[in-house]
C-alpha cells in the first residue's frame, strides 16, 4: 500500500516511472472508445472511494472514468453524503472507508485532513486537491508538455499571477523533474518559502520576479491558474494586483517561439488568461486535462501495487 499525498512524499523515481506507464497506456488504448475499459482490467472487482469536500469536473470525471477503463468501479461521495460533513471525525470515517473500498481520493481545503485521512486509512489515499497542493495535475502538465516539447529536465517555466497550490506543486516538481521556473507574482502572493528552499536543495532555479515580461522571456512553458482559488469571495485589490500578469499575446510572443501555455482549468477567460491566448496556437489545455485521466490511471496501480513497466 502506498499514498499519493504529494511529488515529494512519492519521490522522483516513482513519479517518472508513473509518468512512462501513464504513456504506455494511453498509448494502448489507441482506437478504443472512451467508455471501452482497457484489454487487461487489472483493477478488476477493485473500488475507489472518491471523496470531494470541493467540487470539480476534471478532478470527478477523470478518476471515475480512470477506475473504469481500468476494470474497477468509483463511488462520488459528497459532504452532504457522508457523515465526516455532519461531525464525524475524519479518524473514524477513515477507518470505515477502508472497509469498504481499496483506495481513497479526497478533495478538499485543509491539506492536514488529507494527512490525517492517510494516517488512519488502511488502504491507500490519493491527493485530489488541498490548499497546499495539486500533485495529480501538476503530473499531468509535465505528461504534457514532455508530448510536445520533450524531456522537461532542463527547460525554464513561468508561472504567472498567484503563487497558489498549483504553483507550489510545480515547485516541488522542479527540483525533482530538474526544470527551472521563474515566478512572475504581484508583491505579497508569492508561494510558501520552505517549498521553495526544498525545491533550490534538488538543484532547482526558483527566481521569484515582479514583472511578467522578465519571468515570461525565453520560457519553454508558460503557465496560470484563475486568480481567485474556489469558495474565495471576491477580492478586489488581489484582482487589481494580478491584473499586470494576465496571460495575453503579446505576452506570450516574448517566450520561446515554441513554448507551450498550460492552465489546470477552469479558466476565468479574461481575467487570468484572454481567449486569444488559451484557444491560441500555443495552448495545449485540452491535452493537460485529458492526461489527468491517463496519468490517474498510473497513480491508481501505483497506489494498488500493481505499477508494472
Amino acid at each position: 500500500m502506498q499514498h499519493f499525498l504529494g511529488l515529494t512524499e512519492a519521490g522522483a523515481p516513482a513519479l517518472k516511472r508513473i509518468l512512462a506507464l501513464a504513456k504506455v497506456r494511453r498509448d494502448a488504448r489507441k482506437g478504443l472508445p472512451t467508455g471501452a475499459p482497457d484489454s487487461d482490467k487489472p483493477l478488476e472487482g477493485h473500488t475507489l472511494a472518491m471523496v470531494f469536500e470541493k467540487s470539480s469536473t476534471r478532478t470527478r470525471v477523470s478518476f471515475e472514468q480512470a477506475m473504469h477503463q481500468l476494470g474497477g468501479t468509483a463511488i462520488m461521495l459528497s459532504s452532504s453524503d457522508i457523515q465526516m460533513g455532519r461531525g464525524e471525525t475524519v479518524a473514524d470515517t477513515a477507518r470505515t472507508l477502508s472497509r469498504y473500498v481499496d483506495a481513497i481520493m479526497l478533495r478538499t481545503s485543509a491539506h492536514g485532513k488529507l494527512l490525517e485521512l492517510a494516517q488512519h486509512a488502511t488502504v491507500p489515499v490519493i491527493n485530489g486537491l488541498t490548499d497546499q497542493t495539486h500533485p495529480c495535475q501538476v503530473m499531468a502538465d509535465i505528461m504534457t508538455y514532455e508530448d510536445h516539447r520533450g524531456h522537461v529536465a532542463g527547460s525554464t517555466w513561468a508561472w504567472l499571477g498567484d503563487g497558489n497550490n498549483m504553483a507550489q506543486t510545480l515547485i516541488e516538481a522542479s527540483g525533482l523533474f530538474g526544470f527551472h521556473i521563474n515566478l512572475g507574482v504581484p508583491e505579497g502572493y508569492a508561494p510558501d518559502a520552505c517549498i521553495m528552499a526544498k525545491a533550490k536543495m534538488l538543484g532547482s532555479t526558483i527566481r521569484v520576479l515582479k514583472s511578467a515580461n522578465e519571468a515570461v522571456a525565453g520560457a519553454h512553458a508558460v503557465a496560470t491558474d484563475a486568480w481567485l482559488s474556489m469558495h474565495q469571495q471576491d477580492n478586489a485589490d488581489k484582482l487589481l494586483a494580478m491584473q499586470a500578469f494576465q496571460v495575453t499575446p503579446t505576452l506570450i510572443a516574448q517566450a520561446d517561439p515554441r513554448a507551450v501555455f498550460l492552465h489546470c482549468l477552469p479558466a476565468h477567460r479574461g481575467e487570468e488568461v484572454t481567449d486569444a491566448v488559451i484557444d491560441g496556437p500555443h495552448s495545449i489545455v485540452w491535452d493537460e486535462a485529458e492526461n489527468r485521466l491517463h496519468v490517474q490511471k498510473a497513480i491508481l496501480l501505483w497506489c494498488l501495487g500493481k505499477l508494472e513497466i
